[in-house]
């Protein structure tokens, strides 16, 4: 038993060791603001969540990559990794218990501890109006775009304390302007605004920051049901007078300027990435 337990000791040394080779090795993470820190990122295998594990990891941290299939994950870490940056990746339904669990241990086993907890993986099931929408869908949507962030955090928590940390929750435009098809997901994407403020008042004695960034229409994948609706997007453009189409990569900036030492002043913010301003 005693000799198991050393081989387990030597390998998770193994492995922090590695961890700390490789990110010291790296001429980005040596001089990264977010240097020797560690990222969680959910849904992070393409659009933002994808462009914002990119950027932390340019920017210094270790990322930890999850998605909801084996394949993507595979991808987005020999993606990063063929770019030179230190991340790790495994399955992760955040809306599964079971998988949460696995999130946590990979990242503390692999790093021993986590700054950063990026809350991107969200779902929007069959567009459909609020009221006619069923238990299923309700349960669905609530379960893995708002109650997942909340339970994901308190899992990892202990493993946060006292770092000078940050959680970032992602929402939506939808939460300040509610597109009648996507009933139930703005009422969720506008939950996690309370949520990020009720969040940032319980973690500020533990040292933790928390804030939430609110995407306009970003060219991905996920949101393909309103920016290829031409009719909409025609009419969107010309009513909030903008030039082009949000990409990834105008979100990821700013997650990482939240996560480093310049935002240390600033918790229970919504800030919204749109090319305009849905509020006053």
């Amino acid at each position: 038993m005693l000799r198991a337990a050393a081989w387990v000791h030597w390998g998770l040394f193994r492995l922090c060791t590695g961890l700390s080779v490789r990110m010291a090795s790296s001429g980005i993470a040596q001089k990264g603001v977010l240097a020797n820190r560690v990222a969680v990122v959910t849904g992070s295998t393409d659009g933002i969540g994808l462009a914002i594990a990119r950027r932390l990891a340019q920017d210094g941290a270790h990322v930890v990559v999850s998605s909801r299939k084996q394949q993507n994950v595979d991808r987005a870490v020999a993606v990063l990794q063929g770019e030179g940056l230190s991340v790790t990746g495994t399955v992760c339904h955040v809306g599964k218990a079971e998988d949460r669990e696995r999130l946590v241990a990979t990242a503390v086993e692999h790093c021993g501890s986590v700054d950063f907890l990026v809350c991107n993986a969200g779902v929007n099931p069959p567009v459909g109006s609020t009221l006619g929408a069923s238990e299923q869908v309700w349960d669905k949507i609530l379960d893995v775009n708002l109650k997942a962030p909340a339970l994901l955090l308190s899992q990892l928590l202990p493993h946060m304390e006292n770092r000078r940390g940050a959680v970032i929750l992602i929402s939506s435009i939808a939460a300040y302007m509610p597109h009648v098809e996507l009933g139930a997901y703005n009422v969720s994407k506008t939950a996690l605004l309370g949520l990020t403020r009720t969040l940032a008042l319980e973690l500020a004695p533990k040292d933790i920051r928390v804030n939430c960034l609110v995407p306009g229409v970003i060219e991905t994948d996920f949101s393909k049901v309103i920016h290829k609706n031409k009719a909409f997007w025609k009419s969107f453009k010309e009513n909030m007078r903008l030039q082009r189409i949000g990409q990834p990569e105008d979100c990821a900036g700013l997650v990482s300027f939240l996560c480093s030492p310049e935002a240390s002043y600033i918790s229970g913010e919504n800030i919204v990435v749109a090319g305009f301003s849905p509020r006053l």
